[in-house]
């Protein structure tokens, strides 16, 4: 994780270190930290689930600006905006990354869960 300050704004960027590469991946994420299944993401977006399919599994790469703006103006979807396009998030003003959503902290599991210490 890196941070960045920047002063004239008083804002902290911090960069997560890539989960994901692809935006197919990243809409994965938030998919999945959000809880939903492809169907339920539909009913949100309007994004057809073969082409979920499609982003999510590496068979197109390319992404329109409709599906994009599908995503980030919807005001489930809003705080992943930054992390989407940049890969940083600004978690003082709303924007996260999915494992920082609340939905996806419940989702993240310590591999030290169960084991004792000693």
């Amino acid at each position: 994780m890196i941070k960045d300050t920047n002063a004239t704004l008083g804002v902290v960027m911090v960069t997560i270190a890539p989960f994901s590469s692809g935006m197919g991946e990243k809409f994965r994420e938030i998919r999945d930290s959000e809880g939903l299944t492809r169907q339920e993401f539909f009913e949100l977006t309007g994004i057809p689930i073969v082409t979920q399919k499609f982003y999510e599994t590496g068979r197109r790469e390319s992404i329109g600006s409709d599906i994009l703006l599908k995503i980030t103006l919807h005001k489930r979807f809003e705080k992943y905006t930054m992390w989407l396009m940049t890969g940083k998030t600004a978690p003082q003003v709303g924007q996260i990354a999915p494992p920082l959503s609340p939905v996806g902290q419940e989702k993240i599991k310590s591999r030290h869960s169960g084991q004792k210490a000693g």
